[in-house]
């Protein structure tokens, strides 16, 4: 899989490889989570098979792994209508957090992918987590997520 920006590059090696990193789950729901790299591997994990279409001109399709968003989402008492920021690690840049509709959180493809190909997510390709949903373009399939800010 082809990188458009590492993580040495969006200043996120030390803050995605720290032991206390938490997915957290704020805003307009019912209860705030946090949840840590093992709490998510101990959810139900699914696969879905999706590309990555860079406005580069490249595509790439992979197999990855993790957690459906709409469950995680769910844990918090999401209001069904609701849009969702997903907030990066990354301290600065024009696609450090993406916008998401309720139709692409609801969909059972879109997932927390803490896993590609089989294998762990390099540091490079997002880990701990990044976003993976279809139809939507490479720039916001959100690496390194860190947050997710429900809104009203």
């Amino acid at each position: 899989m082809p990188v458009n920006k590492s993580a040495v590059a969006a200043g996120v090696t030390a803050a995605a490889r720290d032991p206390r990193w938490r997915l957290t789950v704020t805003g307009d729901v019912d209860h705030e989570v946090a949840l840590t790299l093992a709490d998510l591997h101990a959810m139900p994990a699914h696969r879905a098979r999706l590309p990555i279409a860079c406005v580069e001109g490249w595509s790439a399709e992979a197999t990855w792994h993790g957690v459906r968003l709409r469950d995680v989402l769910r844990l918090a008492g999401t209001p069904d209508d609701a849009r969702v920021r997903v907030e990066s690690l990354e301290p600065a840049g024009p696609y450090r957090t993406s916008l998401v509709a309720p139709p692409h959180w609801h969909d059972p493809l879109t997932l927390l992918a803490y896993g590609v190909n089989g294998a762990p997510l390099h540091p490079d390709h997002g880990h701990p987590c990044r976003l993976i949903a279809p139809n939507r373009p490479g720039v916001m399939q959100t690496k390194w997520v860190h947050r997710l800010v429900v809104l009203p």
